[in-house]
């Protein structure tokens, strides 16, 4: 196994009980309709990580990266390179993976995971050896366990051991379309298109509405809404942003609505 591909990492859905399996199943559906763009990739979970693996070479693992950075539910993202789970092969694809990396720091660490407890070492063991391993190979890098400025990541797991360096935030929150659907007013302002962007991280799917009062608001407003709008799809997913004429009834509430006096 040479390929290289995208760890995923739960957040809160590991918290949900019985219906676990369906905020998993919406979170692997957004991320295959998010990824396809990008190329043929198989999408699967296991042990609280969603595996995203291109089928061929012709997969854009850099736009499926920064994709799975976009989506609700993933907590932090990673790439890694999957290697037998064998000692001597884990360090072979540590010096090799991450050998520029290696090559630029000045200090690292190992850090371990052992989700399979038939691998015959320790978390702590598994760390020691590659470190060591790794350390006469790169003589520039001191070990600091505390203030490393590269920390290699070693997972264990049922099928493989993987290897990556630092992982990156994700968006969190939970899988869109888990909390239901919400109307949104967007407006040319900064505060709709936050709380529009909060609601969608709590798994809200959105049907964002623009109130267009010509010659009161301008036609620059409306276009920043729908650039307001597209920038918040990546995140929100697919949206209609509904644009509703509001003049003659803004006219209308006027003419035939009392007026109030200030005291």
């Amino acid at each position: 196994m040479t390929q290289e591909m995208i760890l995923c990492k739960l957040g809160e859905v590991v918290l949900k009980g019985l219906n676990r399996r369906s905020f998993e199943d919406k979170l692997i559906s957004n991320l295959r309709r998010r990824v396809a763009k990008c190329g043929s990739f198989r999408i699967y979970s296991k042990q609280s990580t969603i595996y995203v693996e291109p089928v061929d070479e012709s997969c854009d693992l850099d736009a499926a990266f920064a994709a799975c950075r976009q989506v609700f539910g993933v907590i932090v993202v990673s790439r890694a390179l999957p290697c037998d789970k064998d000692v001597q092969a884990i360090i072979a694809t540590a010096r090799t993976y991450l050998s520029e990396e290696l090559s630029a720091a000045s200090s690292f660490k190992v850090e371990s995971k052992r989700a399979d407890k038939t691998f015959p070492l320790t978390s702590i063991q598994l760390s020691q050896q590659v470190g060591g391993a790794l350390h006469q190979a790169f003589p520039n890098l001191e070990v600091n366990v505390h203030d490393p400025e590269l920390t290699v990541f070693l997972e264990v797991r049922d099928d493989a051991a993987f290897v990556h360096g630092p992982a990156v935030p994700g968006a969190g929150g939970l899988p869109l379309g888990m909390g239901g659907s919400a109307v949104t007013l967007l407006s040319g302002g900064i505060d709709s298109p936050v709380s529009s962007w909060m609601m969608a991280k709590r798994g809200v799917t959105l049907e964002p509405v623009h109130f267009f009062s010509p010659p009161y608001t301008s036609q620059a407003a409306k276009e920043k809404v729908i650039e307001l709008a597209q920038k918040l799809t990546p995140w929100c997913g697919r949206m209609r942003l509904q644009i509703v004429p509001f003049t003659e009834i803004q006219e209308e509430i006027r003419r035939n609505c009392p007026g109030t006096s200030l005291p």
